[in-house]
């Protein structure tokens, strides 16, 4: 066990430090001015980083990959499809109500949205997705038709925002679906599709396990925009900037800021745990040791993501706002960081790793976990950089996801069906509590500095998520295009060859 632990914390040392020294390198520089209270914070949130990163891997390993299979494998057994698709719903909603991640986003703007009025909401868009989710896998819908049908529904209730003149929530709803898919709600939705689509089996079990991350990151989305449209009186936003100050969260204010998010975390995986538990005594009938195996791997779960989330919180958050701030003085350099940053930070994502993992068994090693990190890279990367020239420039986020998704659909024709849903699933994943924690604030700072503050941070600092979950699904496509493009060269040189060849040489090489 402890050799599997040093490596997880292997590789979770190489995912966070490369933005780890992108953040000291430029404190070093005139453009920034951290204090040294700062960067000590900041340093000691790093180590806690890799800790964090690497226990929780660990733990999706050892327990929510596994208990994700066994009730989506079991319950498909079973043949209760009724049973399956209620415990789907409950599941998702409950998950998604105690998700980490859409707290961090609620309490940014709980001045212009309810936190608990918005999580709510929320959950209820990812339990009904999820359950079409299972629906689209037990009667092997495809996945391509759905997401295409819903993201016009979104753009249709878009168009809606814009003309009840509430567009600058549409950024807003566009975050929501991709906060949602956090580190705890990824590794059981995931291995839950797995799960069903095993016990199923068909010559598209493969293809059918994916698309539940897809799906699951567009109700949130339809169901923000409705909570917004028929809500009455005037929404508003109002920046406060003493919360992203490392002030707020140190001295007196430490323990009750890790005493929160314990709380939050412990929810989440009791909600889990006591789901499970009951579909154990009532349907599942897993071993002993199995469960005894789970409950360390939960341990490690636990412990892994509370220390995760408290050095996101008490020093990635401050110091993402204090480089947006400092930043936007230099509207060209805040592109280009942007652009590099987000290069990085998607390696941090600890749902990232799960994502990877499981495209490289379901697919054999045809998409390895290397050429995964690449594509999402690149992705995000670009996905951030463009979004701090929409904070400069301050135009609407729609004039890059109508383009955006109508690229990614486009190519949803192209490429295998495998890969879309790949992409479409990478898409929700990568903009985990890193993004919301780190990359969000500093675009909240850049906004705050560039434009006069309030609707205006509404309107063009949030909908970075939105385009963090976006980009990967061009760059996933482009990347199975190339994968069948390449393969389809090789054959047709094979062929040629032989073709070419004379009879002693077609001998000789039979």
């Amino acid at each position: 066990m402890l050799k599997i632990l040093a490596e997880k914390l292997r590789e979770a040392f190489a995912s966070v430090l490369p933005v780890t020294l992108i953040v000291l390198v430029l404190s070093f520089t005139p453009l920034v001015d951290f204090t040294a209270r700062e960067l000590i914070v900041f340093a000691v949130s790093a180590v806690l980083l890799v800790v964090g990163i690497g226990l929780f891997n660990l733990g999706a390993d050892l327990a929510m990959t596994p208990m994700g299979e066994h009730v989506g494998s079991g319950l498909t057994k079973s043949r209760k499809v009724l049973l399956l698709l209620s415990v789907c719903f409950m599941m998702g909603v409950l998950i998604t109500v105690a998700e980490p991640d859409l707290s961090v986003l609620a309490d940014q703007v709980k001045n212009a949205v309810e936190p608990m009025l918005l999580i709510v909401t929320v959950g209820i868009g990812v339990g009904l997705f999820l359950l079409l989710a299972i629906v689209k896998i037990v009667w092997k819908k495809d996945l391509s038709t759905i997401i295409i049908f819903f993201y016009m529904v979104l753009f249709m209730f878009g168009m809606l925002m814009l003309t009840f003149g509430k567009a600058q929530f549409v950024p807003l709803a566009f975050d929501s679906g991709g906060v949602t898919t956090g580190p705890i709600t990824v590794p059981f939705i995931m291995a839950l599709g797995v799960g069903v689509a095993g016990a199923i089996g068909g010559k598209n079990a493969n293809e059918n396990s994916f698309g539940l991350i897809a799906l699951c990151s567009i109700g949130p989305i339809i169901a923000l925009m409705g909570l917004v449209l028929f809500s009455k009186g005037e929404l508003t936003y109002r920046l406060v900037e003493s919360s992203y100050s490392i002030d707020a969260f140190l001295g007196e204010n430490f323990i009750p800021t890790v005493a929160g998010v314990a709380k939050e975390v412990l929810i989440a995986l009791g909600l889990i745990i006591v789901f499970f538990l009951a579909l154990q005594f009532v349907a599942l009938k897993i071993s002993r040791a199995k469960i005894a195996q789970m409950s360390f791997g939960i341990c490690y779960t636990f412990v892994g993501l509370v220390i995760f989330l408290t050095a996101v919180k008490v020093g990635f958050m401050p110091i993402g706002f204090e480089l947006g701030c400092a930043l936007a003085k230099i509207p060209r350099l805040l592109v280009v960081s942007g652009f590099v940053i987000g290069m990085v930070v998607v390696l941090a994502e600890p749902a990232v790793h799960v994502l990877n993992k499981q495209v490289e068994e379901i697919t054999g090693g045809l998409v390895t976990k290397r050429s995964m990190l690449v594509a999402l890279s690149v992705g995000v990367g670009i996905s951030i950089g463009l979004s701090m020239l929409r904070i400069f420039y301050g135009f609407p986020l729609v004039y890059y996801l109508i383009p955006g998704y109508f690229i990614s659909l486009g190519l949803s024709f192209f490429v295998p069906k495998l890969y879309t849903a790949i992409a479409f699933d990478s898409g929700g994943v990568a903009s985990g509590p890193l993004t919301s924690s780190f990359i969000l604030p500093l675009a909240i700072g850049a906004c705050s500095v560039i434009h006069d503050g309030g609707d205006s941070i509404l309107s063009y600092a949030f909908g970075i998520v939105a385009m963090v979950a976006m980009t990967p699904l061009i760059t996933i496509q482009v990347l199975g295009f190339k994968a069948i493009a390449s393969k389809k060269i090789k054959n047709r040189l094979m062929m040629r060859r032989i073709q070419d060849a004379d009879d002693e040489q077609i001998i000789d090489f039979v």
